[in-house]
C-alpha cells in the first residue's frame, strides 16, 4: 500500500496566481505530509487531501523541509487541531520552526529593508510582517542527513543545505522518488535553484542541486513546479 500523493494547492495572492505542491506519504502505519503551506492555509490542505480520499486526522507526521513561512505557516493551525500529529525537521531548522531562534528569512527580509527603493518599501514591510505572524512550534523529531525512516517502504533524509542552513529533502528509496522541498524548483521542464535571490548560500544551494541529482531518481517532486520526470 505503498503511495505518494502530490496535493495541487492552487491560490491567488492579489494579481498572482501559484500552486504549491506539498506531498504525502502513505503506507500501512504511516501517513506523513512534507510541508504545509502558508498561514491559513489548513482548509486548503484538507480540502486537497479529502479530494485524494485522504484526512487529516490519519496523519501520523508532518515533516517541515526548512523554516520558510511558505512551507510551515499552516503548522501551528494543523498541530493545535490535529494534536497527535508528529512534527519532523532537520537539527539545525528545529531552532527556528519552534520559535527559539529568529528565522532567518525574517532576518534576511529586515536586512534587505533598508536597501529597498521608496517605492518598495511598503512591500517590504507588509512581507516582514507576514514572517512575524508566523507562529512557532515545538519539533517533535530532528533528523538528519542520511537517516532512515520505514515510510512508504523506506525514505533516506537527504541533507540539501543552501535554501537555508539546515533544508532537507527525502528521497522514497524503493520508488526511487526525490522529493525536494525548495532544494530544487521545476521551471520551463528543469531543475533550479528555488528563488536565487531569497537563497541564503548560493554555493551551498549548487552543491545541493548536483547532490539531489546524484540518485538519479525516477521522479522529482518540487514543492514549487511540481513533477519532473527525467
Amino acid at each position: 500500500m505503498n503511495r505518494i500523493i502530490v496535493l495541487d494547492i492552487k491560490f491567488k495572492f492579489g494579481d498572482v496566481e501559484d500552486t504549491i505542491h506539498p506531498t504525502v506519504l502513505i503506507d500501512e502505519q504511516n501517513m506523513v505530509l512534507i510541508d504545509c503551506g502558508y498561514t491559513g492555509f489548513l482548509p486548503a490542505i484538507e480540502k486537497a487531501m479529502k479530494e485524494h480520499n485522504l484526512y487529516c486526522e490519519d496523519l501520523t507526521h508532518v515533516l517541515i523541509t526548512h523554516q520558510d513561512h511558505d512551507h510551515m505557516g499552516a503548522l501551528y493551525k494543523l498541530k493545535q487541531k490535529y494534536p497527535n500529529i508528529q512534527v519532523v525537521a532537520s537539527k539545525k531548522e528545529s531552532r527556528y520552526i519552534s520559535g527559539k531562534q529568529k528565522s532567518l528569512r525574517l532576518e534576511q527580509a529586515e536586512a534587505m529593508q533598508a536597501q529597498l527603493p521608496q517605492e518598495q518599501k511598503a512591500f517590504g514591510a507588509e512581507f516582514c510582517n507576514i514572517l512575524k505572524n508566523v507562529q512557532p512550534v515545538e519539533v517533535d523529531l530532528e533528523v538528519g542527513d542520511g537517516e532512515l525512516f520505514d515510510w512508504c517502504g523506506g525514505c533516506t533524509i537527504i541533507g540539501t543545505p543552501g535554501h537555508t542552513p539546515g533544508h532537507i529533502s527525502i528521497f522514497v528509496n524503493q520508488k526511487k522518488v526525490m522529493i525536494t522541498g525548495d532544494a530544487a524548483a521545476l521551471e520551463n521542464g528543469a531543475l533550479v535553484i528555488a528563488n536565487p535571490q531569497y537563497t541564503l548560500d548560493i554555493d551551498e544551494a549548487e552543491a545541493s542541486l548536483r547532490k539531489i541529482l546524484t540518485y538519479e531518481a525516477k521522479e522529482i517532486i518540487c514543492y514549487h513546479g511540481g513533477v519532473l520526470i527525467p
